[in-house]
């Protein structure tokens, strides 16, 4: 009697599952994190302080201002007038009303009143204490218009913590 050899089968891995999860765990790592350093701009080298502490309660609507100064890959200023930088534009810091009403605007349209929203500024430790100082009353000011301008404002600094 003859016996015929088997072929031999290879087990196929159904791998739709696999593909499944890894997209779950893709959509639930996105969901998780933290997107507020994304508004930060890495040109800014906020001053240390050993007083500086996180917010007791997260702030839901904040505008992120971003004053700093153009520097060199050696971190040296190659300009020393202090910019604002804005999602891929920069501009000087006292002409930045027209952005400002703009902002305003926008959060009119979502029916947000501006004076709910946090400016959280992260200024340079080099940028002049004056110059932040005008930069707070542009907001309070030039975009006050008839409804009102910007009032809550919030300063960003190292805590020791942060640079270790």
């Amino acid at each position: 009697m003859r016996f015929q050899p088997a072929e031999s089968t290879v087990p196929e891995v159904d791998m739709t599952p696999m593909i499944d999860i890894v997209f779950q765990l893709l959509t639930f790592f996105m969901m998780i994190t933290n997107f507020e350093n994304l508004k930060a701009d890495e040109r800014v080298k906020l001053p240390d302080d050993s007083r500086a502490k996180p917010p007791l309660v997260s702030r839901e609507r904040d505008l992120m201002l971003n004053v700093g100064f153009e520097r060199d890959t050696e971190g040296n200023k190659t300009n020393p007038a202090a910019l604002l930088f804005l999602a891929g534009e920069q501009m000087p810091v006292l002409q930045c009303a027209p952005f400002l009403n703009r902002e305003k605007r926008l959060f009119n349209d979502l029916g947000i009143d501006p004076k709910e929203i946090t400016v959280v500024i992260r200024a340079d430790s080099e940028v002049p204490t004056g110059e932040i100082q005008e930069l707070i009353k542009l907001c309070q000011q030039q975009a006050s218009g008839n409804v009102g301008g910007f009032q809550k404002f919030a300063l960003k600094a190292k805590s020791e913590r942060d640079a270790q």
